[in-house]
Formats: C-alpha cells, structure tokens, sequence
C-alpha cells in the first residue's frame, strides 16, 4: 500500500466504484474508470499486485488501494459497488464469500469474469437472500477493451442497474453517442447473452481461418497479399473489427526467422470453454447452432496432434481436383469474400436464435435489438452489419430467424451461389471447410420443403415405438411393424 498523498484519495467512503484483481483485465478496468472521472478502490489478494498498480498508475487518476477485503469494502459510498476481475469459478465464489461477509443491504457485487451463465443464477440467488445484489457482467474487448472502452453485458436486477448502470456506460465504448452497455435482463442474463457472444466469435474465427487456407492453399497466394485481400474486404460489407486484425496477422514477419509469422505459429488453437458452453446450452435449449458448433470442434480437432500426425500421409485423398489457376484467381477469390460473408450471417443468426430460446426459457425478456446495438463497439465481434440486424429488429422484434430479414434476405440470394461454389471447390481440392460447409447446410435445411425427419420418426417408430405425426390429420400414430403392420393411433 502507497502512503503518496498525490495518488491515492481518502479511504472512508469515498470511491464510487471498486475493482477486486488487479491482473490486466482488472488494472485496465480500474484505469478506465478513473480516466472518466470516477473514485476507483483497487484491491488484489496479492498485496505486491497493489502495489505494483499504484507504483505505476496511481498518479493517473482517483485510487484508493486496500490490504484487506475490509479496508477495501470501507473505502466505497453506498451502496458499495465492487467488481470483480478474477478467474471464474471457486476463486470468484471465494471473492464473493469474503465481500459479502464485509457488506451491507443493498450493495452490489459485479462478477465482470466470463463466468458460466448457471453459475451466475445460483449466486444471484444467494446473495438475494442475503439483501445483496449480485450483477454478471459480461465485458468483451480484450485487454484493449478494458482500457479505452469496451462492450458489457450486466445482468441482474433493474435496481442494481439505476445504480451501477451510470458507471458502467461511463467507461463503455460509444458508437454515434450511444453507450455500448444496456441491462440485459434478470440474473443470469448478461453472462448468458456474453457466452453465446463468444459462441459467435469462435464461429467468425474460424470462418476467417477457412477463408485464409482457401487462398493458401487452393489458388496459392502467400499471407502478404492475403493480407491486402483482407484489407480490402474490411472496407465493405466485411467490415469488422476480426477481418481488420488478420490482416495485421497475416503480415506480420518473423524476426528470428524472416518468415510470415503465421507460418511459425504452431496451428493447434486453444480455447477457454466459452464456445463449448456455448455449443452445450444451444443442446439443452434445442438450438441449432451448427457453424458456431464446427467451430469449437475444429479447434478441438487442431488440437489432436497424435492423431493428425498418425493420419498426415496415411489417410487417402482420392483424386483431387487442380488447384485454382491464375486466370480463374480474382473470380475465386471473390468467391471466398462471398461465402466468408454468407457463413458470418448464419452464425450470428444462430446466435441470436440463441439468445431468444434461453429468455424464453429463464423468462429473462432480452431484447435482441439491445444485443446489436452494444455489439457495434468496443467487442470482439463487432462488425458494420449489426446497423443492419438491428434495423432487422427494428421492423419486426419477432423476426423468426436474422436470414429472413428481408435485408439479409437479398443480400444471400447474392451470396449464395458463390458459397456453393466455394464448398464444392474446398472439398473437391481436400480442404477442410467445415463452417462454410455446415452454414450452407443449415441454410438449405431451413429453406427445404421436407427434410429426412420424416424417415428418422419412422425408424425411431419401428425400433422404440415413439410414434409419428401425420400431414394429413390430427394426432400421435404407431405402426404395428412386428405385427399385420396396420397404423394404431397412440
């Protein structure tokens, strides 16, 4: 703790806000929230951590470092608004613990981690039972974000909200004067709205990555012109925030080597669990969310290296088209940009189908034009066509799916036949699409007259005797199949 007048300011009551964790995320937050005018309390389990912070950031702005839970508790108005920066799961239950021991009626706590949504609502029930409020803020934007403005998702009560919500939009991004932070709804909420976030990260991610290999590998352009076709696309409708960074990933050089830094990095992606929370809630709700699903296995898979060791060389191919000629190139290319973009869509469609299921589920009222407009900013996500699904929501809050807007609508009858094309050439080269594949699946699926359901009811009917319905009448009918095979109705 710092006995420098110049950055530290009263401790009793006086700080608007607190911040519990103090690593990067929790340091950039607490900055942030001073830079915009606001008494921060900071506080780490490890003391040195506070030290460190004030050491180097107390001058910029209003801090009042603690050693204790206690201290930092009595430093904070009421009612106390403590946030929490710490790993999700036991150690963010043992931070709540030790705060809600020390606080009063009527204080907050704001877990800010990525913390699993189900988590979220047994603490929120908790802590009602103990006259406190509990707020899982979902906050994306990286460390950057942190700093200068990022996306949140707060849920909980709309009284915590009157409260805290001035804060919180204080220190969020800003697009066209609108703050990048709303209440999303009761409880669980924000963390479910920033899990399925993720979701949709995972999905556009990878969807770029099958767009990069495309021109790699089928019509064979080196990162540094891939990197100039990203940067192109991301002054139209690609615009957004995941194509502006491959770009500066793809080229980037290896110092130690001269080489393209992509061709160094080991290709085995890691994850945090997000998208396979993700994948798992959309299983329980009975969602479809096939592009954001194949996303989350192909890391899974990138990571199988004994595996793909034992197969590279062993595995045949069958006979494989040529790759892309020079002539065919800027068409191909165009192509790829087309079916990047038609893929994009349908993940954001599946998740905000997502999101709808699980506020009828947990009868949280979430407004998905909420969700496009504090997206817009300051997120991983965010992309210039979430002007468009929130116009989208605008003319019809009811929409059943994001690809019937009549917008997105238009804009796939322009992307679609590039998209087939673009499966059919990937797969005819050997090269794995898996989220441009699957997208163009569910797309045929939702615009088909009859899908095979039909012959699966028969089968589950034969082997289980789950019944079917009829198209013709009303009602729940079984085949007697080890019988005369006449039709019962069940």
């Amino acid at each position: 703790m710092t006995d420098n007048p110049s950055t530290s300011a009263p401790a009793d009551g006086s700080a608007q806000i607190g911040v519990v964790g103090l690593a990067v995320m929790g340091s950039n937050i607490a900055r942030n929230f001073a830079r915009n005018g606001h008494t921060v309390a900071v506080y780490n389990r490890t003391t040195s951590k506070t030290d460190a912070f004030m050491s180097e950031f107390g001058s910029t702005g209003s801090f009042v470092p603690s050693t204790s839970v206690e201290d930092f508790v009595a430093s904070l108005e009421r009612p106390r608004r403590a946030l929490i920066m710490v790993q999700a799961g036991p150690a963010t239950d043992a931070v709540i613990g030790q705060l809600a021991d020390a606080m009063d009626e009527g204080d907050i706590i704001i877990d800010g981690g990525n913390a699993l949504y189900t988590d979220t609502i047994r603490r929120e029930r908790e802590l009602r039972g103990r006259g406190l409020h509990f707020v899982g803020a979902g906050i994306s934007g990286g460390e950057e974000g942190a700093l200068n403005g990022p996306s949140i998702m707060p849920g909980g009560s709309a009284e915590s909200y009157e409260s805290l919500g001035p804060l919180l939009e204080s220190i969020s991004a800003h697009v066209d004067g609108t703050p990048c932070c709303t209440h999303i709804g009761p409880d669980g909420a924000g963390h479910f709205v920033k899990m399925v976030h993720n979701g949709i990260e995972y999905a556009d991610m990878q969807v770029i990555g099958e767009a990069y290999h495309l021109l790699r590998h089928a019509a064979g352009m080196e990162p540094a012109e891939i990197a100039a076709v990203f940067r192109e696309w991301n002054s139209g409708d690609l615009d957004s925030y995941l194509v502006e960074i491959t770009a500066e990933v793809l080229s980037q050089v290896d110092a130690a080597t001269g080489r393209p830094l992509v061709d160094v990095i080991v290709d085995a992606a890691g994850q945090k669990g997000t998208g396979r929370w993700t994948v798992k809630a959309a299983l329980d709700l009975g969602i479809p969310v096939t592009g954001i699903g194949e996303a989350v296995f192909a890391r899974a898979l990138s990571g199988a290296t004994a595996q793909r060791t034992a197969a590279q060389g062993n595995l045949p191919a069958g006979e494989l088209a040529e790759p892309v000629s020079a002539a065919d190139r800027d068409a191909f290319v165009e192509d790829v940009r087309r079916a990047l973009y038609a893929s994009k869509l349908v993940a954001y469609a599946q998740g905000f189908d997502e999101i709808t299921a699980g506020s009828r589920e947990n009868d949280w009222n979430v407004d998905p034009r909420d969700m496009a407009t504090i997206w817009r900013g300051g997120c991983i996500i965010r992309a210039k066509f979430l002007d468009r699904i929130r116009e989208a929501y605008d003319a019809d809050p009811e929409l059943p799916s994001l690809l019937l807007a009549p917008y997105f609508n238009t804009e796939l009858g322009d992307l679609v036949d590039a998209w087939r094309r673009v499966v059919c050439r990937a797969t005819l080269l050997g090269l794995p699409v898996p989220v441009f594949a699957s997208s163009l699946s569910y797309y045929d699926s939702l615009r088909a007259e009859r899908l095979p359901a039909a012959l699966i009811q028969g089968q589950r009917d034969f082997f289980g005797a789950h019944t079917y319905r009829r198209v013709d009448r009303d009602g729940s009918f079984h085949t007697l199949w080890s019988g005369d095979r006449s039709e019962i109705e069940a």
